[in-house]
Formats: C-alpha cells, structure tokens, sequence
C-alpha cells in the first residue's frame, strides 16, 4: 500500500514538472515564410515563454540555430532597443538571417518579399530574438497589471525567460552563452548579465548558465553622458557650421540635456536637430495574417504588431548602467563594446567617455582593423585581471552598426567570438 502511495505521488509529481516544462516554453518549427521563395535553408523556431507571477507575462521569440555547427558554436540572446523594439527587427534589420528585397518589394498592395542575409550573424552563432518587455511585438501578458514594467523588472523577465528556454532546450546548456544587444539594451543588458552572473554563484553546477560575456552595440548607458554628446558630435562630423556650434556651446553653456526652461536661446538652437526612421516594409509583412500563421503567432491577442511599442507602460527606473559595468569587470567576462562612428543618436564620444571612467588597463591602443583590405573601424582593448574588453567602432555605421555595415560587422563578431584580434 505504501509503494503503491509513493508510486502514485511519484507518478503526479512527474506529472506536474512536464506541465510545467510545457508551459514554461511552447515552440515549433517555421519551415517556410510568406515572402520567402521556397524552404529555408536554415532552422528556424518561434514559440513563446511564460514568465512572472503564474506566467502572466508571455514572450514571444525567434531562434535561428547556427548555419555553421549549431552544436558547439556560441549561443546568443539578441535584445533589441526601444525599449518596446521587436526582436524582429534585429532579424530582419540588423543581424538576422533574413532582409528585406526592396527592389521586388516596390509594387502596391503586394507582400514585402524576403531574400537571405549574407551577412548574418548565424552564420557563426546560434541567435535568440525576443520580444521584450511585454508589450513588444507579439509578446502579451494574460491581465492589465502585468503590462506595468520597468527596467529591472524587464531585466528580470528576461532571466526568467532564458532560464526556462535552456530548460526547454539542453542540448544549448553547454555552449558557450553570450548576452547580446545594441541600443536601449545598454540599460537592461548589464542588469541581466549580473542577474546571471550572481544566479551562478548560488545556483550548483548542472543549473549555471555557461556565460561567457556580453555585446553591446551602439548602447545607451548613461543618459547624461550618452546625449550630452550629441552636439559635439554633429560638429565634428562637420554636420552643423563652427558658428551654429559656438553659438550653441555659448548659449547652453555645454550642457544640451535638462536645460533650464528659462534659456530660450539655448532651446532655440537644440530645436534644430531632429531625427526620422522608416521601416514600413516590417510593419506590412508582420501584420500579414499568412505571415502570423506561419509564425505560429497566438490568434487574438495583439490587435497589431508594431516595429517599436511606443505606447508601453514603462517606468525608467535605471538612469546609468555604468556601476553594473564597473561590478562586472571583476568577472571573468569577455565584452565586446561597438559603436558606428557615424550614429548621432548615441554618438562613440560618449560611449569612449563612460568606458574610459571604468580604470581598466590598456591593452591595445587605438589600431585599424581591416576587411577586404580597407578599414572596418578602429579597436581599443581593455583588462583586469580575467575581464577583457574590446572596443570597437565601424567605419561609416549608424545606429545601429549592422544595418549600415553588415559585412564589416560579421567579420568584427566572427573574429572576436573565436578569440582573435579583431
């Protein structure tokens, strides 16, 4: 009777832990895509995690296996900016395998077509692509409460997603794990690398995640710094006149952010910059219902997919990552850090600005690197003790980096996950 009660109980208890595996992470395979021609030649998987309080926060995601050799090569977590940014739009936009044909995309009322990325990080990598925080592209929550986030708390989410999908997928547990991201990530990636990192240290062997490092592209990181740079920037790259700028430097007195409301000539001059972006092509295809079908998109709960949520209930409770930084560097990471030289939004000055405040030590000083004989950027390297950073700029990059220089951004990834001088 009593083996026949442990039986039964042991029975249940399997029960409720495949319950439970099945609800943390659903995914299938996507084999063909609307706007594609033919099968792709690559592995892809979409699907969604449950996290928070009774999984009320569902994130939706996109995961590319590596075209190279999926079972050793680096697994990466890709997160997009915003915050409120798709993961779609690092796939499609920046380091995915797939970008839009515009030239075949040109005729009214058709389906934006699609054509494989040369350039794509998977070509070297295993990705993840998620939408986060909830809100974000087909991400959702189950109640209105659970829309409220903020950036610790997306942080959090974020570990809670990727803790369940190696659960979910244990054949990725052993490689090497990279935190990877560009933009507004540079606030929520520190948070989650040192929410992994401290899990590691608590958790025992078989439960740690195989972190190596983290990617941060064109980030934000410290706004005061990150901003206050913009101007100068402009100067230099000779897009406003050596009068405009003295004027502006004399009237804001170098301060461009939280200016006094009372100086109207230093307001007068900031209202000159302005900044436009146009991904329409993202927002036809995405809404397709033959495209949200083939993606295995939940039916009735996104009344319309959007590039970037500008509308999320986000509360910005982080204003500088710069002391995670200066947390992790006492880590065993490796960090890539890269900046297009031409992105005004979050201009290289700054970023060089809040890297130097670290006091790490100086490598490698300032050097060229090359691709197809020319200059891709410029690299720095950085150390203490096991920590090494590498920083890097790429000639002619925007912001972000890989939408404007996708060859040279592959050769940058490819050189530096396998351990070489970039």
């Amino acid at each position: 009777m009593a083996f026949r009660k442990l039986t039964n109980m042991t029975i249940l208890v399997l029960i409720l832990i495949l319950i439970l595996v099945i609800t943390a992470s659903s995914s299938k395979p996507v084999d063909t895509l609307p706007g594609f021609p033919g099968k792709l030649p690559f592995n892809l998987q979409t699907g969604y995690v449950g996290v928070g309080d009774m999984e009320s926060v569902q994130l939706f995601y996109w995961f590319v296996e590596s075209e190279r050799n999926p079972e050793e090569d680096p697994l990466l977590l890709w997160l997009t900016g915003g915050p409120g940014c798709s993961g779609f739009s690092g796939l499609v936009f920046e380091v995915g395998p797939l970008m839009f044909d515009y030239a075949k995309s040109r005729g009214s009322g058709t389906l934006p077509t699609l054509k494989l990325n040369p350039f794509s990080w998977t070509k070297v990598a295993s990705m993840i692509f998620i939408d986060a925080p909830v809100g974000t592209g087909f991400s959702y929550a189950t109640n209105p409460e659970s829309y409220g986030v903020t950036d610790t708390l997306a942080a959090a989410h974020n570990y809670q997603f990727l803790r369940k999908w190696l659960l979910s997928n244990p054949k990725f547990q052993k490689n090497p794990l990279y935190i990877a991201g560009d933009s507004y990530s540079g606030i929520i990636l520190p948070i989650l690398v040192k929410t992994i990192s401290d899990g590691n240290e608590i958790e025992g062997g078989g439960k740690r995640m195989n972190l190596k490092g983290y990617i941060l592209g064109n980030p934000v990181t410290d706004l005061s710094v990150d901003k206050n740079w913009r101007i100068p920037f402009y100067h230099k790259l000779a897009l406003i006149s050596d009068q405009f700028y003295q004027a502006t430097k004399t009237n804001c007195k170098g301060q461009y952010i939280n200016v006094d409301s009372s100086n109207a000539a230093c307001f007068q001059n900031l209202q000159l910059v302005s900044e436009s972006y146009n991904y329409v092509f993202s927002y036809i295809w995405a809404n397709d219902g033959e495209v949200q079908t083939a993606l295995h998109v939940r039916k009735g709960i996104k009344m319309e997919w959007n590039r970037c949520n500008r509308s999320l209930s986000y509360t910005y409770d982080v204003t500088s990552t710069v002391p995670y930084h200066k947390y992790l560097i006492n880590k065993d990471y490796k960090v890539l850090i890269y900046s297009g030289d031409h992105d005004a939004v979050i201009p290289y000055l700054g970023t060089m600005t809040w890297i130097k405040s670290l006091n790490l030590s100086l490598k490698r000083d300032w050097l060229p690197w090359y691709v197809g004989g020319q200059v891709g950027g410029y690299t720095l390297q950085y150390t203490q003790g096991n920590y090494n950073l590498v920083y890097a700029t790429v000639k002619g990059g925007g912001h972000t980096a890989p939408e404007y220089r996708p060859e040279e951004s592959l050769a940058m990834i490819s050189r530096w996950l396998a351990g070489f001088p970039i």
